[in-house]
């Protein structure tokens, strides 16, 4: 049944050996058409994945939380449509990239969570746009 995974990538800040990132690993996994969003969604269920949300061109699904917190190894899984890969310019910048844009966000936030979170989201989509012209259309 691979055949409806299109690519499995390695995203976010687990992917960059230069910065320092928390014990979660983010994964985008590409699959070819919505048929096949519920199949996917079913097997990791039954695997003892969580789904966390989902529309009609994502799921997030997480493994590794547990009642007592956090497991030793945590994953986010991001599965998406062909095509809607974001992540991946992203990744890729951040890794040209990597000291100068991460370490700036995090040092002008270090202790401020709540605000932290809510740049990150406003930088990650900047810099995406970024990589997006850089790079041309490469995914």
């Amino acid at each position: 049944q691979m055949k409806k995974i299109y690519r499995i990538s390695h995203i976010g800040s687990t992917y960059i050996p230069t910065i320092w990132a928390k014990n979660i690993v983010d994964i985008l996994l590409e699959i070819k058409n919505n048929e096949d969003f519920q199949f996917v969604k079913d097997i990791l269920l039954k695997n003892n994945w969580l789904c966390m949300s989902e529309d009609e061109k994502r799921i997030s699904m997480n493994k590794g939380y547990t009642e007592k917190g956090f497991a030793k190894k945590v994953f986010h899984l991001h599965i998406r449509l062909v095509g809607y890969n974001d992540e991946l310019y992203f990744r890729d910048y951040l890794f040209e990239n990597s000291e100068k844009l991460k370490l700036s966000l995090w040092e002008k936030f270090e202790h401020n969570r709540d605000a932290y979170t809510e740049s990150k989201g406003e930088f990650i989509k900047k810099y995406t746009e970024i990589a997006k012209k850089k790079y041309g259309k490469i995914y």
